[in-house]
């Protein structure tokens, strides 16, 4: 089959040489462009734009959609049976979606309608559901809204970290982008009930509330971990929250209950178990703490 496909991290990366190894002709991807990233802020290609170049598939990287109609024509041009978009970060104008035989093919990481939008599996964790997915999705005008035609749920247990679950989402969907193609299944419209939506993250997301329960910070750790990652302060300084548990214990929110970095919160307490202090490598707590005392009674804001 002639397929155009449009990704840019590392999620879309597995579906695109599925695709290639299952012997379907990819006459172009389509990513983001490339950008400086960082400490040196270097010019990067993006992992699936790395990807393509190893393969040899032709790139292309326009800044936007919408309006470029030289664009629209370039895409009509290339003859598509589908176009396979997975995690692009750009919304397809109308003259893109029907130009392909079978249209657009959209791999999203939940199971829809819930958790449309930008971060879906980051949400699914904070909300503390107990279980996602991949949806293969005809796509529309909509943001996430198309008709599904398969879907694949995993479970999210208390040890679910954004960074597992986007490694297993990815490889589902990989599958299940080759079987949609196979099969060409039914389009099933997504209920009208139900529909929640997963907003863009940003650093800010990641600051602990002390106030609330330890369930939810645990939650918060786990669902922000690698990015935009969880952090509290400490004397004047951020420290990163890497990993972290919920134990028994009781004080002001924000408090340190002992000297192994026990923290109060709303409810209960959490045991911080992996963090990073600025310049420094990540460390269980209990090494932190070997060169940095952080006794019982500390406050973290």
């Amino acid at each position: 089959m002639r397929l155009a496909f449009m990704g840019t991290p590392d999620f879309a990366v597995p579906a695109l040489l599925a695709l290639h190894a299952a012997g379907h002709e990819i006459a172009a991807v389509y990513c983001q462009p490339p950008r400086p990233a960082g400490r040196g802020q270097a010019v990067r290609r993006c992992p699936v734009h790395q990807a393509a170049d190893r393969l040899g598939i032709p790139v292309r990287t326009p800044a936007r959609l919408k309006r470029d109609t030289a664009e629209h024509a370039a895409f009509a041009a290339l003859g598509l049976d589908a176009a396979v978009v997975a995690a692009y970060g750009l919304l397809l104008p109308e003259a893109m979606l029907v130009a392909p035989r079978r249209g657009c093919l959209n791999i999203h990481a939940s199971l829809l309608p819930r958790w449309r939008g930008a971060a879906p599996i980051q949400a699914a964790i904070l909300a503390g559901d107990a279980q996602t997915g991949v949806t293969i999705m005809r796509m529309d005008e909509g943001l996430d809204t198309g008709a599904m035609l398969l879907a694949e749920a995993v479970p999210i247990t208390g040890e679910t970290t954004a960074a597992t679950l986007h490694d297993a989402l990815a490889g589902i969907g990989a599958r299940l982008i080759l079987r949609a193609l196979d099969e060409n299944p039914q389009p099933v419209p997504q209920p009208a009930e139900g529909a929640t939506y997963a907003p863009k993250l940003t650093r800010e997301d990641g600051r602990l509330d002390w106030t609330q329960s330890a369930e939810t910070l645990a939650r918060q750790v786990r669902a922000l971990n690698p990015w935009p990652g969880t952090f509290t302060t400490l004397g004047a300084e951020p420290l990163k929250v890497l990993a972290a548990r919920m134990e028994d214990g009781a004080g002001p929110p924000g408090s340190v209950l002992d000297d192994a970095l026990l923290v109060a919160t709303g409810d209960r307490a959490l045991r911080l178990t992996k963090v990073q202090a600025p310049g420094r490598s990540a460390m269980d707590g209990m090494a932190f703490l070997r060169g940095r005392r952080v006794p019982a009674g500390t406050h973290l804001p």
